[in-house]
């Protein structure tokens, strides 16, 4: 199967996108095409250090390039301070040059991590994003967002810092955990209920096969969802409009994630998919789609066999209210109004700045009984 290329068309930092199986092994040829010093240093942690590091420094050293890797232990703790200035300080170590190019190897935390000390290394520094799992295959190693977490919240510190190539290898995914995997679909699924019905519609289809680790399912799913996600940071790279629409589930997400700890007991994707379920709760009670959407939504979660529900998530939960406050924390609060994505049907999300508290209440109250 060859190696589908998504470019992201971003004036003066275009780059793109490769999705396949195995295009972990270009690496070598593709970085070393893009010049710097033959050096190249890889921020990584210790679960993907494990599986797939010495494949990617033997596709390095395959074009005489060479490499040292940072291991970082894995899980969202560490998109902090203090592995910040780790990464950096090593990165500096390394001499690494404006000219230079670093590898962020690894999920989403490493993606975010890595990136963030890339564009505040020397006020910028190359760097590509080789994702390992779903999650950031399909988004977060595609749009330039980077950062770390503060105690205050998810991603209040970081730096919108593209990428000079990101390598999507579909074949790493079978590697993944089953739930780490699920977890990674939410963020799949929320591209079909934003903007494409018809992707949406396949989903239901092929969905389950792609679970079970249907390649060509698996290729097709990462290259439409990067599709959808390149066409909207084209036209919206730093989150003025349109961007906005990628938070379709996110807003309830990021309370679920802060009244569980950012812990194991919720993985980030299995918060978007419940968000989305949500949203179109939410969506169906003010009257802005039809019933059926939501159940829709839930019964193909279901058909998944993902969290669909704040029941679903272990242990005790907050009060409504509190969720509520939790979300008053988000960067997606304008004005001090809470900014919803809701949908006048699957495939065809919007931006709400308006959403009465009381609408939100009620759907909470209702979720978490």
């Amino acid at each position: 199967m060859s190696a589908k290329t998504v470019p992201v068309n971003l004036p003066g930092r275009a780059y793109d996108i490769l999705i396949g199986p195995d295009v972990i092994s270009v690496a070598g040829a593709r970085i070393r095409a893009m010049g710097g010093r033959k050096h190249i240093a890889i921020i990584t942690d210790e679960n993907v250090a494990a599986l797939h590091l010495q494949t990617l420094q033997d596709s390095l050293q395959s074009t005489d390039l060479t490499s040292e890797a940072l291991i970082l232990p894995p899980g969202e703790g560490t998109k902090s301070w203090p592995m910040l200035e780790r990464s950096v300080e090593w990165l500096l170590a390394q001499k690494v040059e404006r000219n230079d190019v670093v590898i962020a190897f690894g999920g989403g935390v490493i993606g975010d991590l890595a990136g963030f000390a890339a564009a505040i290394l020397r006020r910028g520094v190359r760097f590509v994003q080789i994702p390992t799992s779903l999650l950031a295959q399909v988004d977060s190693s595609v749009g330039g967002k980077t950062g770390i977490n503060s105690p205050s919240g998810k991603n209040l510190i970081g730096a919108f810092h593209q990428p000079s190539l990101v390598l999507a290898d579909t074949a790493l995914l079978s590697t993944l955990e089953s739930r780490d995997f699920l977890a990674g679909y939410g963020e799949v699924v929320k591209y079909g209920l934003l903007g494409d019905a018809a992707f949406f519609e396949w989903l239901e289809a092929h969905g389950p096969a792609m679970a079970k680790g249907d390649m060509d399912a698996r290729v097709r799913a990462v290259t439409r969802s990067c599709e959808m996600k390149a066409d909207i940071v084209e036209r919206d790279e730093t989150e003025q409009g349109d961007r906005a629409l990628l938070n379709l589930g996110h807003t309830f997400c990021h309370a679920l994630e802060a009244a569980t700890g950012y812990s194991d007991r919720l993985l980030h994707g299995e918060g978007v998919a419940i968000g989305c379920a949500l949203a179109f709760e939410l969506s169906a009670r003010m009257g802005l789609c039809s019933q059926e959407d939501p159940s829709r939504v839930r019964a193909h979660l279901r058909d998944m066999g993902m969290k669909v529900d704040i029941r679903d998530i272990p242990g005790d939960m907050p009060g409504a209210e509190a969720l509520l406050n939790l979300m008053g924390q988000d960067k997606k609060v304008v004005d001090g109004k809470l900014r919803f994505i809701l949908a006048r049907g699957i495939g065809d999300a919007f931006i709400a700045s308006d959403v009465p508290s009381d609408a939100v209440i009620t759907v909470l109250k209702d979720a978490l009984h």
